[in-house]
């Protein structure tokens, strides 16, 4: 049987790459581990994960169709564990940036219901900040 632990990386075609990397890097702390500029690829340590930048003008990026855009995104959103989890603290922090952040929630995740805000990057895609379960 395969046992899935946790999310390796996930892949973002994106179409402005400079403002890709200020949200994640600047604004949520990711930090650049591998570009291969050759192919079209930036890898943002994301704590134990990874998530791949691909502008959609590189080569791996025009192997994907049209780019995301109002009428269709890559996915629906994607959820990164935060600790500590500081909600006034986060929001402090991405909103001195012009980034909006939603309502706080309890949300669902891998460990059992927790805080949640939902953020959403320079070129619409949603990302879930996701805080320690609750009891």
């Amino acid at each position: 049987m395969i046992r899935i632990r946790e999310i390796d990386h996930l892949v973002l075609r994106v179409r402005d790459l400079e403002r890709m990397l200020q949200f994640y890097c600047v604004a949520l702390g990711c930090k650049v581990e591998r570009r291969r500029d050759d192919i079209g690829l930036v890898q943002l340590r994301a704590g134990r994960s990874i998530i791949d930048l691909v502008p959609v003008d590189g080569e791996l990026g025009r192997a994907g169709g049209a780019p995301p855009g109002v009428q269709g995104r890559n996915l629906d959103h994607f959820c990164v564990r935060v600790d500590p989890f500081d909600e006034p603290a986060i929001r402090h922090e991405l909103e001195t940036r012009g980034i909006e952040v939603g309502p706080l929630y309890v949300r669902y995740g891998a460990e059992g219901d927790g805080p949640s805000l939902y953020v959403t990057d320079p070129e619409g895609n949603t990302v879930e900040l996701k805080g320690p379960p609750t009891d």
